[in-house]
């Protein structure tokens, strides 16, 4: 985009202030709730994100750790929320909503959705689809450059091979970022678990390979190619997730490059790969990297009907 005028950014500051203004977050408290800005964000990211751990949120919400921890024990207080042990990391706790928290989340997104929607009516020329696409590049445009580089300064390292703990690391990022579509019941960790179980004693083949962020010894991200298990000379791409605030840093393509690399390496004809309709952010990587859609269906494996996409990458000539 060419650079804006002086009036220009001058009119768009303004609109942004309108904005906070208009959403109340000048307010003591916001969203039709006694809760302040901080704790209406927190409580909409924990209903969107079941699990999410304090880490991951306050690298969400932008806020220091201490004050992350504040808020959250005056959550707690208040039975909006509750912490859970996670079953892979002892140490850690996921972050969910109480009945009185759900409560409050359908309060405040009854409140924004009711601004929008009247806002969206008042609109004239424009439609709801070039407000929403025009809003969101600005917002993800706003973050300084250093935080928009591909990989982070300070980026975790990306290790080859397995990783102590990462089939519980792994399995517990695929069902805090599939809940919305799955549901948060065990049969999705579950059956991540048991394949990647019955995967990992033959990653040692040459065909076989995976690749994993780590930082502080957790696996916070990762990839597999196994090489064997659809036979005729076509790689299966596995197991890719990456972390919460992971995304948009530009490791989720290095990831998938070191797959589609070995995948090229050793000659495979097509990769292979499902997922879930939904995850539109992920279809668009695949897409960009060479994927194509292959097949739609609706299935049940995981314990809810849902629908199941099949996407072929093949290779190139």
């Amino acid at each position: 985009m060419t650079a804006a005028s002086p009036a220009l950014v001058k009119d768009i500051r303004a609109a942004s202030r309108k904005l906070v203004r208009e959403f109340g977050f000048l307010d003591k408290t916001i969203a039709g709730t006694d809760l302040s800005g901080s704790g209406v964000h927190a409580i909409m990211e924990i209903g969107l994100h079941p699990g999410i751990t304090a880490k991951e949120l306050a690298a969400k919400l932008k806020l220091e750790k201490s004050t992350i921890s504040r808020l959250l024990k005056t959550l707690e207080k208040r039975d909006e929320i509750e912490l859970t042990r996670s079953a892979t990391d002892r140490r850690a706790f996921g972050l969910n909503l109480t009945r009185e928290g759900k409560k409050t989340f359908r309060t405040i997104d009854r409140f924004g959705e009711r601004l929008a929607c009247g806002a969206l009516s008042r609109v004239k020329g424009v439609t709801a689809e070039t407000v929403a696409e025009t809003l969101s590049a600005y917002a993800d445009a706003l973050p300084s450059p250093e935080e928009q580089t591909d990989v982070p300064r300070s980026s975790p390292e990306i290790l080859e091979g397995y990783q102590t703990g990462m089939i519980g690391d792994v399995a517990a990022m695929h069902a805090r970022t599939h809940a919305p579509i799955i549901g948060t019941g065990p049969d999705f960790e579950s059956v991540v678990s048991k394949a990647m179980a019955d995967f990992m004693p033959r990653i040692g083949n040459p065909v076989n390979n995976s690749w994993s962020v780590v930082e502080d010894r957790q696996v916070i991200g990762s990839i597999t190619i196994d090489g064997e298990d659809l036979g005729g000379n076509i790689a299966h791409l596995r197991w890719f997730i990456l972390s919460e605030p992971l995304r948009g840093t530009g490791l989720g393509k290095a990831l998938l490059l070191k797959a589609l690399t070995h995948c090229d390496k050793h000659g495979f004809d097509e990769i292979h790969l499902w997922t879930l309709k939904g995850l539109d952010a992920a279809r668009a990587l695949y897409e960009r990297n060479g994927f194509e859609l292959a097949d739609e269906y609706v299935g049940d494996q995981w314990g809810k009907a849902v629908t199941e996409q099949k996407f072929l990458r093949k290779r190139p000539v």
